[in-house]
Order: structure tokens, then sequence, then C-alpha cells
């Protein structure tokens, strides 16, 4: 097997735009659930070859979060976040195991992790275990919350969305706090993963040497409240929640309309200058209360009373024709299937078809959402069953993966 001793690399000239911008980075992921799972196969997509380790017989925890399930009974949770993965079965807890992990290690450009803090370094694992050893590794290591103080508590996202503030600014007023509708925390965390990933690479290729890469859920979720987190950070100010409504601009919430809500992110005077003119009250933009920005949020109450009286004499696509072309941020509340729907007539990365490879069936795949336009996304192979790689990893190379964009 190749070795990462600080010989081996693929450095900037082993790209190869025809396979992805990532063709030769090989990533031993140690990860499970769903941050850095999403990290690298958002990584995959990009070329890089990903080596999913997981237990023999269980696997990665979402295997087992069902439903819904594709027409096979797999979980498409773990669909979602597990293609173009080759996946190996090591028991971790035995030598042979470790033994196989540090092979896998020795060959590969990347290591994700994601285990409790200590976990790795009691497999030998660690950082510190590998560093000199392999000096161009790259070792991302993803927490809840932390690897000092924070180490010991569990990082669930909804737990991170409840004590890092988001459930305080979700929910309406009166009502109780609500956590997003997905694990949000999870996701964003497992951008910041690939975002320090791919600094630690470029800082390789320039220097030859290696780095660890640290992602916690609590950090990434304070960072991604950004004006909510200003607005403490230098005023003071601590946020409650506000339902759909924005605290520094107005109108920028839903309103209901005759059939289904409609969502107005009206950012500027000219744009509700606007909005008033299509509602037939343009005099709106001329009101004391409501002329600037500023007045709009300081009345907000009877500014929602005005807007919502003439909402409510048609549909929300029937405002959303009229508002749009005039220039005015506008649209309905969609279900899942509608929004979809939009991104496609839109022309906009979607719900792909995709041949896994040239003898596979044809699977459904969220796309993946970066547009390249010289080495672009490729969906090279289907989500991996648990260990059905293991031989082919370690028994010799596979260096000609079928490839279709």
């Amino acid at each position: 097997m190749a070795t990462n001793d600080g010989t081996r690399g693929p450095g900037p000239a082993a790209a190869d735009p025809t396979r992805g911008a990532l063709h030769g980075v090989r990533i031993a992921d140690f990860s499970r659930v769903l941050a850095g799972p999403y990290a690298t196969m958002l990584l995959a997509d990009l070329g890089a070859d990903v080596i999913k380790v997981e237990r023999p017989g269980a696997g990665d925890e979402t295997r087992q979060w069902r439903p819904p399930t594709d027409a096979d009974g797999t979980s498409t949770y773990f669909l979602g976040v597990n293609r173009n993965k080759r996946s190996v079965a090591l028991d971790l807890a035995s030598e042979a195991g470790r033994g196989r992990a540090r092979e896998l290690v020795a060959e590969s450009d990347v290591l994700v992790e994601n285990f409790r803090p200590g976990t790795m370094e009691r497999l030998g694992l660690g950082h510190r275990d590998l560093k000199d050893r392999h000096p161009r590794l790259v070792y991302c290591s993803v927490t809840g919350f932390g690897s000092t103080g924070g180490a010991a508590i569990p990082g669930y996202d909804l737990l991170v969305q409840a004590v890092g503030g988001l459930m305080s600014v979700t929910g309406e007023p009166d009502g109780e706090p609500v956590k997003a509708g997905v694990a949000l925390v999870d996701v964003i965390t497992g951008m910041h993963a690939c975002l320090g990933i791919m600094a630690a690479l470029r800082h390789r290729d320039a220097t030859g040497v290696g780095q660890r890469v640290e992602v916690n859920l609590l950090s990434s979720l304070l960072s991604a409240m950004v004006n909510q987190a200003s607005g403490y950070a230098v005023a003071g100010v601590v946020p409650g929640r506000l339902g759909n409504a924005h605290p520094s601009i107005a109108p920028y919430e839903t309103f209901p309309t005759a059939d289904r809500p409609l969502a107005l992110a009206v950012g500027n005077d000219g744009q509700f200058a606007a909005l008033a003119r299509v509602l037939g009250c343009p005099s709106l933009a001329d009101d004391d209360r409501f002329r600037t920005n500023p007045d709009r949020v300081a009345h907000r109450t009877e500014l929602r009373k005005v807007l919502g009286e003439r909402l409510l004499t048609a549909g929300a696509d029937h405002w959303s024709v009229l508002l749009l072309p005039a220039g005015v941020p506008a649209g309905p509340v969609n279900t899942l299937d509608e929004a979809f729907a939009f991104a496609d007539r839109l022309g906009l990365p979607g719900i792909l078809d995709v041949p896994a490879a040239p003898d596979a069936a044809v699977s459904r795949q969220v796309a993946h959402p970066i547009t390249l336009s010289a080495s672009p996304a490729r969906y090279r192979l289907p989500p991996p069953d648990l260990g059905e790689h293991t031989d082919e990893v370690f028994d010799g190379p596979a260096d000609d993966i079928p490839v279709s964009t």
C-alpha cells in the first residue's frame, strides 16, 4: 500500500478535472451520523476517494434510522449523506482491526472522525499518534462541544440548538422555543469541516505539512447566528422570538393570503415602494410611519395590519406573479415537493436520476449544491452496503472507479 510518510500526497499537479477537483485525495472517514458524513460526501462528490470505516454488523447508526426507506428498505437518512463512498467493516476494538485502520490512514491524505473526544487516542489513532509518522496527514475532528471543557457532553443537534441559543430565537413570541425542522447545526458544522479540510490541504500542498482541523457544533452555531450573535457581541442585545419576523427589517416575514402564507422579504425602501404600488396603496411609501426601514421596524404592528388586509384579497401565487416582476422578493411557503419543483423550473440543482455505474440501476439523489464550470460534482458510486468494499480496499487498488457526471 502507498504511504503518507512525507513523500506521498497528490499536490496540485495530481488534480484531474475530468474526475473531479479533488481527484487524487483519499479520505479515511471514521465519522458517523450527519456532520462528518455530510462533509465527506460533499468532498467525495468533488472527486475525493472516501473510505467509510464502519463497525461490523451494525455500521453507521443512520442505517437503522427509518422510516422512510427506499424500495429495498434502506434508510433514506443514510442514503442522503453517503453516496460516492466505499465502505469497509473494521472492528476497532481488536488489534487486527486497528492494524487495518492504521494501514488505511497510511495511504490517506485526510482523516475525519467524530468520536467522543479521547476515543481515537485510546485506539492509538489520535492526532498525536499519527502526526510524526504521517506529517502530510490532515486530521479533522468533529465534536459537539470541543475537546476540553465540553468533551463529556454528547453532541446531539437538538441539544446544541437548545443550549446554543437557536431555539431561543425560533418560534412565536408567546409560544414555546422551537427547533429548526432539520438538523441544521450538524449541516453547518459539516460545511465548516469541509472549509477547514480544504484550507489545510492548500497549506499542505504549499508547505508539505499537514495539520489538525477541529470543528464543533456549538461554535459553528454561534458563528452561524450572524446578525443575532453580532447584536449581542457588539451591542449587548439578547434577542427573543419573533415568529417569522426579522429583528432589523420590515416587512420581512410571512403573511396570510386567501389560500396559503406568502413570504415577503423587503430589504430596502425601493422594494417597499414597489410593494405598495402592486398592492394598490402607493401612499404607504410616503407615510411617516413607513418611509424608511427603521420607521417600518418601529411600526411593524401597524404595517402588518395594513399589508395583511390587502394580501387577504388574493392567493399567494397571484401575489408572487405580480410582485416578483416588480422587484419585490416574494413567494409562497412551499412544501418540499413544491420546493424541488420550483428549483427544477429555475434550472437549479435539485433531484437527479443518477446512473451510479454503467450497469447499475438509476437512483434518485439530491444534487450537490455547488456548480463548477471546469470540474463539476460527479456521482460515481451509490451509498455503499455495510463493508461492501473491504476486500477491494485492502486487497488491491481501485483507481478506475466508474464515473458519471
